[in-house]
């Protein structure tokens, strides 16, 4: 793989510049500031086009990736599109030897994640996850936290989120374009449990629960489940459950619970807990969380194509979300358990 000799002769760009969030400027800015340099925009609607020209000068921009590649010279390409576009797009510029980081989740099957790593492998070429949320300040103190011991052996880990309420009019909301409600948030809390539990999943089971909103939404029956969860094995004994769900008048606290030997490790948003028990005596321990550190994403992006330095999101860590999401609605279909499966 061509090595850069510095970060500012990274040219980036990125495919998608829609309004929602305004992804596609803190892409390029996040670029910008890890020393790369932006230089292109890809976009469908020439509104978009030009609030990218405004938003960065001179920008070269173009009406769709295949044009893009054709006239730039653009090295670096990050795609913020729509889940169901996301391997197609990516293929098409991994095979032009450009470096490709895809908004998460990476895909929406095992099988899609796994051409997109042969493509890159067979262009000398990086494929990535935007897994910010890698450094978020919670799950890096959770990390710390069990490296130090404070829970004792790590047993079963809860990852859940949601409440009660009709999903909104948007492509997220269909489950042909975003793959199901498991795969927006569900993608983070899978990204920080694996953190904590790395050992090799052997199967997984999922469960949805379909048709309450749907008549009620503007996608009728293509609405993504009302409900979805799953439970992970590993080969260490170890396990975790995953609920994201749009019917719970009563959900859990927390994103994440960690049942460990010596206590209970809850995380939040705002701080994370340590609970234990001695005889009838419960001792609650609050941990404020530490600044968010996502900067640091793009940061070893640039660091490993000029340095060598080792990537942290690889196409490989990216796939395991993907590939237990992809197992748990696939189980749901066949109503039975299904063995993981690595290349």
């Amino acid at each position: 793989m061509k090595r850069f000799a510095s970060a500012a002769e990274i040219k980036v760009g990125v495919v998608g510049y829609g309004g929602a969030f305004n992804m596609g400027r803190h892409h390029l800015n996040e670029m910008k500031q890890a020393g790369m340099t932006p230089v292109a925009v890809a976009e469908i609607d020439p509104e978009r086009l030009k609030v990218a020209e405004q938003d960065f000068p001179g920008i070269e921009t173009y009406r769709s990736l295949t044009e893009m590649l054709k006239k730039s010279d653009v090295n670096l390409v990050t795609i913020i599109t729509p889940h169901n576009s996301h391997a197609k797009l990516a293929l098409e510029a991994l095979k032009a030897g450009r470096h490709v980081v895809c908004e998460k989740p990476m895909a929406i099957t095992t099988a899609e994640c796994d051409a997109m790593i042969a493509a890159a492998k067979k262009n000398g070429v990086v494929i990535s996850t935007y897994h910010n949320r890698h450094w978020d300040g919670w799950i890096m103190q959770a990390v710390k936290h069990q490296q130090e011991g404070l829970w004792g052996e790590t047993i079963r880990i809860e990852a859940h989120m949601g409440a009660y309420g009709k999903p909104g009019d948007w492509w997220r909301s269909s489950r042909s374009i975003s793959g199901g409600v498991l795969y927006d948030w569900g993608c983070h809390l899978l990204e920080y449990a694996l953190q904590l539990i790395t050992a090799p999943i052997t199967e997984v089971a999922g469960f949805v629960k379909t048709g309450f909103w749907a008549p009620q939404t503007k996608w009728k029956e293509d609405t993504i489940e009302d409900e979805g969860f799953a439970v992970v094995r590993f080969r260490s004994g170890q396990w975790l459950t995953l609920t994201i769900t749009t019917i719970d008048s009563n959900p859990k606290r927390g994103m994440l619970e960690i049942t460990g030997t010596k206590g209970s490790y809850i995380i939040d948003f705002h701080a994370n807990e340590f609970i234990t028990r001695d005889g009838n005596t419960t001792t609650t321990t609050r941990y404020p969380n530490p600044q968010p550190e996502g900067w640091r994403f793009y940061q070893n992006i640039a660091n490993h194509l000029t340095k060598g330095e080792k990537l942290v999101i690889t196409g490989e860590w990216a796939r395991r979300p993907i590939h237990i999401i992809d197992l748990a609605v696939q189980s749901a279909r066949k109503g039975r358990a299904l063995p993981a499966k690595y290349p």
